[in-house]
């Protein structure tokens, strides 16, 4: 009988191919992890996946890695190493969704990647768009005694308006830090404006089993929320002492990240 011999590179591609199981189950557990070690995992994942044959399940990974490695402060080089994989990916499987997972890192993270693709521009200009768009947003919400917020009024003031819920872990990380924040920078002209779309009977024991003292404004109907086109939560925008957006994030910050933002705005 005669023998058939499998070629090297395919044996290759089947062994990494089995793989994506166990980085898909990694990927499952980052959240999980004390910050160093997930920092170091989320490297390794970003070069796994990398090495990865070109398939759709490619791709569908390096997004998700994509979009959990903006949760707290992983490092500039942990945030590279991620997009460079993503960018990667959809150099060989285009995805469209993806392209704005790429941009949001480019544009709010500061990374830089190869890619001309003209879906990558124009998802650069959208959030060029939107941007510019939050520049000239106003709203006018209630607080939870009921009291009015208006964000263009607290001009002369450094404004960090942030957009979570009840319900969101990563925003329930992001409490202690802008609590500590509001008191110790509050007599220097911060306030931060905390928007959740949840009615009052959900966020009023929440926000006093928390021991949260600045203003909590509901947005039952979403209109700021669309206002802010905001898709996602944990979002934070902070606004200077003239008005202008100096700063904003696309996920959870950690108290060192949200003062780098204030930086931004003049607030030392």
């Amino acid at each position: 009988m005669k023998r058939i011999s499998i070629p090297l590179l395919l044996l290759s591609s089947l062994g990494l191919l089995a793989q994506e199981p166990q980085i898909e189950a990694r990927l499952h557990q980052l959240r999980q992890l004390p910050d160093a070690e997930r920092i170091k995992v989320t490297q390794q994942l970003a070069l796994e996946i990398r090495r990865l044959p070109v398939t759709a399940k490619k791709e569908a990974l390096a997004e998700q890695l994509a979009d959990l490695v903006t949760e707290g402060d992983p490092g500039h080089d942990t945030l590279q190493e991620v997009a460079t994989t993503l960018a990667q990916a959809l150099r060989d499987h285009p995805v469209a969704s993806a392209y704005i997972t790429l941009a949001q890192l480019v544009r709010y993270e500061h990374v830089r990647v190869s890619l001309d693709d003209p879906q990558f521009s124009a998802a650069m200009k959208k959030l060029e768009a939107d941007d510019s768009s939050r520049q000239h947003a106003d709203f006018t919400l209630a607080d939870l005694s009921g009291v009015q917020w208006n964000l263009r009024a607290l001009a002369g003031k450094v404004v960090l308006v942030n957009f979570w819920a009840t319900w969101c872990p990563p925003c329930r990380e992001e409490l202690p830090d802008l609590e500590a924040l509001y008191q110790r920078l509050r007599a220097r002209g911060l306030v931060i404006l905390a928007i959740s779309d949840e009615d009052a009977g959900k966020v009023q024991p929440f926000v006093a089993e928390h021991n949260l003292t600045y203003p909590v404004l509901l947005d039952p109907g979403r209109k700021v929320n669309e206002l802010f086109q905001v898709e996602g939560i944990p979002k934070s925008f902070v606004y200077d002492r003239s008005g202008k957006l100096a700063a904003e994030a696309i996920d959870m910050r950690t108290q060192r990240q949200f003062l780098e933002m204030l930086r931004r705005a003049g607030l030392e």
